[in-house]
């Protein structure tokens, strides 16, 4: 019989992004320590501000059905070094309306995309490493939640670890485990709990960050769709690095969208369209960070 890849060997850092698979993964390993995790693992969910509410309450819901420390964590910018700050905070005192990451961009002058993602850098990676190194640790294991049918995610992932140049390596005990989207989803539909955002084949479409960028267009506008009010940070956020940027050149810039050409203005008038129009829009989600 073969070691039980859920018994994760301190120091580590459980990374739970709020989803069902992290979710389900976290249970497991909780069942291995038979409810009680080691003291030098610690259970981490990086906060960006731009979750669902849903989200957020299923973070708090497993802490308290399962008796399990979340640590809740979020950005904070200061004038002062060190600049970037790794803050606790907790679920009743959790940004709601996407402050650190407006913060992250007034810092930055430019917003992320896809090629420069400095959201998943500095909102999440960095968040956690901060955590950990003030816990006095100079090297532990990343516990992410990759399944056994994300094979390309976990190859990526291992690359990663073979550079050698980050203080952790990454384990992915769900993939060692076989564990594929469906045997999650019956889990979940079997639990007195669960996340209260629409299951679409094994996918939260709304997940993670409301209107991540790297969710395809058919995605966006359909959530944009149900919900138009999401967009509007977006466009706020969009618009206000458009402005900063028209006073420094004086000029247009073609640059300051998250999306390659393509404003979240236009997906709101894009969600407008009838259902059959929608249906011919690409769906390219990107794999991001901030894992299900």
């Amino acid at each position: 019989m073969g070691l039980n890849p859920y018994r994760i060997e301190g120091p580590a850092l459980i990374s739970f992004s709020g989803g069902r698979t992290s979710g389900f993964m976290l249970k497991k390993i909780l069942d291995a320590y038979e409810g009680k995790l080691p003291n030098n693992v610690y259970v981490v969910f990086a906060n960006t501000g731009k979750e669902m509410p849903q989200t957020l309450d299923f973070v708090n819901d497993c802490a308290n059905n399962w008796q399990v420390k979340i640590h809740w964590l979020e950005l904070r910018i200061y004038e002062e070094r060190p600049i970037y700050r790794t803050e606790e905070v907790t679920y009743e005192t959790a940004s709601r309306n996407g402050e650190p990451f407006a913060e992250l961009i007034d810092r930055k002058k430019m917003l992320p995309n896809p090629v420069t993602r400095l959201c998943t850098a500095e909102l999440k990676i960095n968040v956690m490493k901060r955590f950990m190194k003030q816990k006095g640790f100079k090297e532990w294991t990343n516990v992410i939640g990759l399944r056994y049918d994300e094979p390309n995610r976990v190859a990526k992932q291992n690359n990663q670890n073979d550079k050698n140049d980050t203080p952790w390596d990454s384990v992915s005990p769900l993939y060692t485990d076989k564990v594929v989207v469906e045997e999650i989803a019956d889990f979940w539909r079997n639990n007195n709990f669960d996340l209260n955002l629409p299951n679409h084949n094994g996918k939260t479409l709304a997940g993670n960050c409301d209107l991540c960028f790297l969710k395809g267009t058919k995605t966006l506008t359909a959530i944009i769709k149900e919900k138009p009010e999401l967009a509007d940070w977006w466009i706020e956020q969009e618009n206000k690095i458009e402005k900063s940027a028209k006073e420094v050149l004086d000029r247009e810039v073609s640059t300051a969208t998250f999306r390659k050409n393509m404003k979240f203005i236009d997906l709101v008038d894009l969600s407008k369209l009838e259902a059959r129009q929608q249906e011919l829009f690409d769906d390219d989600s990107r794999s991001c960070f901030c894992h299900d």
